[in-house]
């Protein structure tokens, strides 16, 4: 989604015609949708982690580039912060082991991270907000110099024109203003990619969303914001704070740019449409090739001015268009963390994925009888409780249609996450230790999120906030780096 862009300025006649070109392109994918065989084959499993440098104090080391020189791997790039890297692993199969490849591939890529970042003196962290970070960390000169950054910047700053308001509230609370979207950044994920056939899309999505809130409860691994203990994914609030522009005119009722969205799917050309709607465009740069032109005689257009788009709005869940292979849609989930390890990650990712499967069998009955508003604000609160939120499950799906602890829904839920899969043609033998490590981490209530805000209020009996979050930080790393699943992590000691 972070297609490249050769400049910075953009006038009135920019946005016209690439706003023209946009409505273009969603009429050009309303009859790709059309299209006998268009986008159909097998289901496949790719994903985006994002990670950051630090130094031997956990601190984050602003090094992006040299990283990325000094390693050459193509699956590598850089992000938005000078301390942030991103891995990008290859699309494969989801049917047959397809966990065990991500598994091993993300072990590779931070492997290489390591090597790379050695003679930079940088360290790879994968947690989904540096606690270390400091706001002197995220000024205008910690954005990594790229023209699509800068330009993004410029774009949000101009269409908000006043700074960016920070107000989040947990144990402790922040309200801050901002003037650059370097924020945006602190907020690191692990962005899993599922190819959905355009038939099944709108069941596949509606499910993916319905599942994101009990995923996201245990899945937690942000609590830690600029000394501050937040909300257990702190990361879902920051990232849509750091870039919400609606102080623009007429924009206050609109959803924000990260959203969850507003109703349920009937189509995913609704996704596309929505997105071009309801946001102003921020890179406004054209391609060379007419959308119509590449669409004649069956051919498959880039659509690249609606990629572009697309990737400066940001729904937890997104729909994707892809070129590649004839042309097809992917679904993009975003609301995970990264961290605390690979097998974490992957854990996360097959819940999610196995339980979206299964809910699809019955989307139209549990939708019918499902409040779109009280899932997504089940999203939220999830992000802020963790794993001792409670969320409502629908009733022809076997819950009470009432707040129930998570606790209580996770058995029905990983045996539904296990036949999804098993009916994706996925390994058990691939799953089984992650479903396990699961029902073992809500057991025993430990996630990321949960570890650190113990270990810092163990290591503050004897230190200042900032010394503690120093110290538990260390320990989260080691932890981090020996890759045994977070729910056998040992208790902090000094």
């Amino acid at each position: 989604m972070g297609l490249e862009i050769d400049r910075t300025d953009f006038d009135a006649d920019d946005r016209r015609l690439f706003s023209e070109r946009l409505a273009c392109s969603l009429d050009v994918l309303s009859e790709l949708l059309e299209r006998p065989g268009f986008g159909e084959g097998p289901m496949s499993l790719g994903a985006e982690l994002e990670v950051s440098l630090v130094d031997d104090r956990g601190r984050p080391r602003l090094r992006n580039v040299e990283v990325l020189e000094a390693s050459g791997d193509p699956r590598l790039t850089t992000e938005l912060d000078r301390f942030n890297l991103e891995a990008n692993m290859r699309h494969g199969p989801l049917a047959g082991p397809s966990f065990s490849r991500l598994i091993d591939e993300c072990i590779e890529c931070l492997e290489e991270i390591e090597r790379a970042a050695a003679d930079a003196g940088a360290r790879v962290a994968m947690v989904g907000i540096l606690p270390t970070l400091r706001s002197e960390d995220l000024a205008p000169d910690s954005m990594t110099e790229s023209l699509r950054y800068e330009a993004l910047s410029r774009s949000l700053r101009q269409l908000r024109d006043e700074p960016f308001l920070l107000d989040i509230h947990g144990d402790d609370d922040l309200r801050l203003e901002v003037e650059d979207v370097t924020y945006e950044g602190a907020a690191t994920s692990f962005q899993v990619h599922l190819r959905v056939s355009p038939r099944d899309f709108p069941a596949v999505y509606d499910s993916i969303q319905l599942a994101s809130a009990a995923v996201l409860a245990i899945s937690g691994n942000s609590p830690l914001f600029l000394g501050r203990r937040l909300w257990h994914e702190t990361r879902i609030a920051l990232f849509k704070q750091a870039v919400d522009h609606r102080a623009e005119r007429g924009t206050l009722g609109r959803d924000a740019r990260v959203s969850f969205g507003h109703t349920w799917t009937s189509s995913p050309l609704d996704l596309f449409a929505e997105s071009v709607e309801g946001h102003t465009p921020l890179l406004p740069v054209l391609d060379h090739e007419d959308p119509r032109d590449a669409a004649a005689g069956g051919g498959t257009p880039r659509l690249r001015e609606l990629r572009l788009h697309q990737g400066t709005v940001w729904r937890w869940n997104r729909a994707i268009y892809d070129h590649a292979e004839g042309g097809h849609l992917r679904i993009e989930l975003r609301a995970l963390p990264a961290g605390p390890t690979v097998r974490d990650m992957a854990a996360n990712a097959a819940f999610h994925i196995g339980l979206a499967l299964d809910l699809a069998r019955t989307a139209d009955e549990w939708r019918a009888d499902t409040d779109f508003d009280t899932v997504h604000g089940d999203f939220y609160r999830a992000a802020r409780e963790g794993v001792e939120a409670e969320i409502h499950w629908p009733r022809p799906l076997g819950g009470t249609g009432e707040s129930t602890p998570i606790a209580h829904l996770m058995p029905d839920l990983l045996a539904r996450a296990s036949a999804g899969c098993a009916a994706a043609g996925i390994d058990a033998s691939d799953l089984r230790p992650l479903f396990e490590g699961l029902e073992a981490r809500v057991a025993h209530g430990r996630t990321g999120a949960s570890w650190q805000l113990a270990a810092l209020a163990r290591a503050e009996r004897n230190r200042s906030r900032d010394e503690a979050i120093e110290a538990m930080f260390a320990g989260y790393l080691d932890r981090s780096r020996d890759g045994t699943p977070v729910h056998l992590w040992t208790d902090f000691h000094e």
